[in-house]
């Protein structure tokens, strides 16, 4: 039988100028409240796929952009903040780190896991500062499923 979860208004927080968000991502995990929100930001529509599908069947759900300008509009526009989000790293209209160190700023309680084949050591580096994850392309599927499953503890 379907179980029906009631959110009050105790349970969110007002985020300025946006919709409400959860107090926190651990609590919202941890007490089942919302299932986990992901975004895959990618240009290439297999490597989207490819991930999304693996996202899905982990029982995450998840939305998808092609490019930087989309992603930043998904993600001020959600009703609910992301709890993870999957990027490359080289997207039509950005090929740097800006869009990774926006989202670490307007999403501080997400996972962050990038997708590179340009990573150098320095790049690499500054990623991590950023809280960010990193896979380097190619990689197996099987390693952004522990990847993910690492960054977020409450699917375990």
């Amino acid at each position: 039988m379907p179980t029906l979860t009631c959110v009050t208004a105790a349970d969110i927080a007002p985020k300025s100028g946006g919709a409400p968000i959860p107090a926190s991502r651990e609590n919202s995990l941890s007490a089942g409240k919302f299932p986990v929100h992901a975004l895959v930001v990618d240009d290439e529509p297999l490597i989207r796929w490819s991930v999304a599908e693996l996202l899905g069947t982990l029982g995450i759900d998840f939305e998808y952009a092609d490019d930087a300008a989309s992603a930043l509009k998904i993600v001020t526009n959600a009703a609910l903040p992301f709890d993870l989000v999957v990027l490359d790293l080289r997207l039509p209209d950005m090929h740097d780190l800006s869009l990774l160190s926006t989202l670490h700023q307007l999403l501080p309680q997400a996972a962050l896991v990038l997708m590179t084949a340009f990573g150098t050591p320095e790049l690499i580096a500054q990623a991590r500062g950023l809280g960010a994850r990193v896979l380097e392309k190619p990689f197996e599927l099987g390693e952004l499923n522990e990847v993910v499953l690492q960054s977020l503890p409450g699917l375990n």
